[in-house]
């Protein structure tokens, strides 16, 4: 499942591969993956004949900022969300090679593509049809990026409120970035149990939050993805918590599957 660590991978892929490439034409056979009343005719005029300047990210977000094409359409800014299962393919590469609790796809499952003035090709392709494509996505329904988050910024996306703490790292609106795997890795290297209210935490829960959460998220990114934590192979009946051995939890949270230890989550 895509989180803030893949989608990092995807925006360094389209940097290194896909900028200042002329795009010669578009591809959208699936017209349910267009959102915002986009649709394959508006998309394609959009973008033919124009190239990509800048790959960005916020959260789980793919921003393409597209320069204005020789016809003098106005430039714009391609928005990519990749859901559950979706992954950013280029030229057949692609950063990710493999999702957690995602089967294998290949070009049968590939919802968007562009194609290249020079024969290649981007890809979104995404088996479980979750995910979408946008042009000027609306970044202000987004709270501030998880990487490289402020302490400041994390008190203010959790203060005051009685919602759990997993839930409100889950909230985009408050936070952006972060996914249910990254939350409960993040939860249990703090200490911090996921259903514990936002408002009973201290100042120094806050800034051991934030600590992990900071580290945490480099560490998933070297390491290839949100399912590279250290309590992934743990999240299973039967699992131990890896610091102290005791039998995890498992329930629901922000209306999520979670996992977290008993003992050492307070």
């Amino acid at each position: 499942m895509p989180e803030l660590p893949e989608v990092e991978g995807y925006r360094v892929l389209a940097e290194n591969r896909a900028l200042g490439r002329r795009i010669s034409s578009v591809e959208s056979p699936d017209s349910w993956y267009l959102k915002r009343g986009l649709d394959s005719a508006g998309i394609a005029a959009a973008l033919t004949g124009s190239r990509f300047a800048r790959a960005r990210r916020k959260g789980k977000l793919l921003l393409l900022d597209v320069e204005s094409s020789p016809s003098g359409a106005p430039h714009g800014v391609l928005g990519l969300h990749f859901g559950m299962s979706g992954r950013l393919i280029i030229d057949g590469a692609a950063s990710v090679d493999r999702l957690l609790y995602t089967a294998g796809s290949d070009g049968r499952h590939d919802r968007f593509t562009i194609r290249f003035g020079d024969g290649g090709w981007l890809a979104v392709r995404d088996p479980r049809r979750l995910g979408g494509v946008e042009l000027d996505a609306d970044e202000s329904r987004l709270g501030p990026d998880a990487l490289g988050l402020s302490a400041s910024d994390l008190r203010r996306a959790l203060a005051g409120s009685e919602v759990a703490v997993k839930a409100r790292l889950l909230d985009q609106a408050k936070l952006a970035g972060v996914g249910n795997l990254i939350a409960d890795e993040v939860l249990w290297r703090a200490g911090l149990a996921p259903t514990r209210p936002c408002r009973s935490l201290r100042a120094a829960d806050l800034r051991r939050l934030h600590r992990h959460l900071s580290v945490g998220l480099a560490e998933l990114i070297d390491r290839g993805g949100s399912h590279m934590g250290d309590l992934e192979p743990h999240r299973r009946p039967g699992g131990r918590c890896p610091r102290d051995g005791s039998p995890l939890t498992r329930g629901t949270v922000g209306g999520r599957t979670t996992w977290w230890c008993p003992r050492h989550q307070l």
